[in-house]
């Protein structure tokens, strides 16, 4: 039923004067118009008593304030403390000697002493080869000697004789001479049987194969029953030296001097070696020795580590991360890495100060995982470690203390 306004008094009586009509009501445009304007000024009347009632709750907050999202953060506070200088380089675990042994012999290998992966001391059996022929001409060379001995025995006893015929004029002059010679000559005999005795008594001894060192055995490579011939190209078993062990890593030649000047004063430099990803520190020894050359298509110096792999931790050729502390900052400002930001190559924090944080160019000394090493800052002042995507200078934000290095520390960046 379409909604109109009644144009007669009749009209009027016949519109109000039907219970079943339905009642309209009906609106004209400029009362439509009044509606509108007053339900913008209840609103308009709204904000302005919350934005009263929000001034009388924080009266710090001006207007500029008020329409900027609230920033949450978390700061930590610098500190004074000691830190390493660290030179970082790429290693490899070198052993200090490497041992290939190989037959000195041809024979039939009648034993092998050793387990694969075993760790040997000096002077343990490893291998044995058939001695048997060796024995034999040990024994042939003995009495070769044997035999020249007696020969040598009885040309002095004769030269002896002939001396006293000669001091009676018994024999003439040449004979004794003949006979002296005789004597020189079955002493060089006796000499060179003597050598056969001791080559041949060499020769039997490499039978029996002893460790030459402390280490480690590898995988076996003869078996028995096998021949091992002298003079092969394969070895019978390769042994590494793993206490101690080294690591040798190259530095640029930019930090030459600074090492060098703390070698020059007897420094016992501190070297770390860390796994593949740079985060487990694995080993801690001293800076060994330095080489006596640069690499020319490098521009590095190669550097040795020493560590005594008591946990047998380093294992030969493994790669490594290594860090050679030259020298320590002492009562530096420490402040977690995690605040030192970077626009290109300048590094700069946020300083956090009675809710406004404020751009600081630092300087970066050093750093040790968690902790960076600064100049630029004083101890004690915050610096933002979180939300560095809503920060600019002069941003106002909200703390919530940082629990990380430097944790300890106490005071209100507010």
């Amino acid at each position: 039923m379409r909604s109109r306004f009644p144009e007669s008094d009749e009209e009027v009586a016949d519109f109000g004067g039907s219970e079943e009509q339905e009642v309209i009501v009906a609106t004209t445009p400029r009362s439509r118009t009044r509606l509108v304007l007053a339900l913008m000024a209840i609103l308009a009347l709204s904000l302005g008593v919350a934005s009263r009632l929000s001034r009388h709750w924080n009266p710090s907050i001006t207007a500029s304030e008020a329409s900027q999202p609230l920033t949450i953060i978390h700061a930590a506070q610098s500190r004074p403390g000691d830190m390493g200088v660290y030179i970082d380089a790429l290693g490899t675990v070198t052993p200090v000697s490497t041992v290939n042994i190989f037959s000195q012999v041809t024979g039939q290998v009648i034993a092998v002493h050793y387990r694969e992966g075993q760790l040997v001391q000096k002077g343990d059996p490893l291998i044995d080869i058939d001695p048997r022929p060796f024995q034999a001409q040990l024994q042939q060379a003995e009495g070769l000697l044997d035999h020249d001995r007696g020969v040598l025995k009885q040309a002095e006893i004769d030269l002896a004789r002939y001396r006293e015929a000669f001091a009676e004029h018994a024999v003439a002059q040449q004979i004794l001479d003949d006979q002296e010679q005789a004597v020189v000559q079955d002493q060089g005999t006796v000499k060179f049987d003597v050598g056969q005795v001791q080559n041949a008594t060499v020769q039997l001894s490499y039978c029996h194969l002893v460790s030459p060192s402390a280490g480690r055995v590898g995988l076996r490579l003869i078996d028995v029953g096998n021949t091992a011939f002298a003079g092969g190209s394969n070895p019978l078993v390769v042994i590494t030296e793993l206490q101690p062990i080294t690591v040798v890593f190259n530095v640029a030649e930019d930090h030459l001097e600074e090492i060098q000047t703390q070698l020059r004063q007897h420094a016992s430099l501190r070297v770390d070696a860390f796994d593949r990803n740079g985060e487990r520190r694995i080993a801690s020894g001293t800076l060994l020795t330095i080489d006596n050359q640069i690499d020319t298509s490098s521009g590095t110096v190669r550097f040795r580590g020493e560590f005594n792999n008591r946990d047998l931790a380093l294992f030969p050729n493994q790669f490594v991360n290594m860090r050679l502390l030259v020298r320590t900052l002492k009562n530096t400002v420490l402040i977690p890495s995690a605040a030192v930001q970077r626009n290109g190559t300048r590094a700069f924090v946020f300083v956090v100060s009675h809710n406004t944080v404020s751009v600081r160019n630092v300087t970066e000394q050093s750093f040790d995982g968690n902790t960076t090493a600064v100049e630029g800052l004083q101890a004690g002042e915050w610096v933002a470690v979180s939300g560095f995507d809503k920060l600019q200078d002069g941003t106002h934000v909200t703390v919530e203390q940082e629990h990380g290095p430097t944790a300890e520390t106490t005071g209100d960046p507010l």
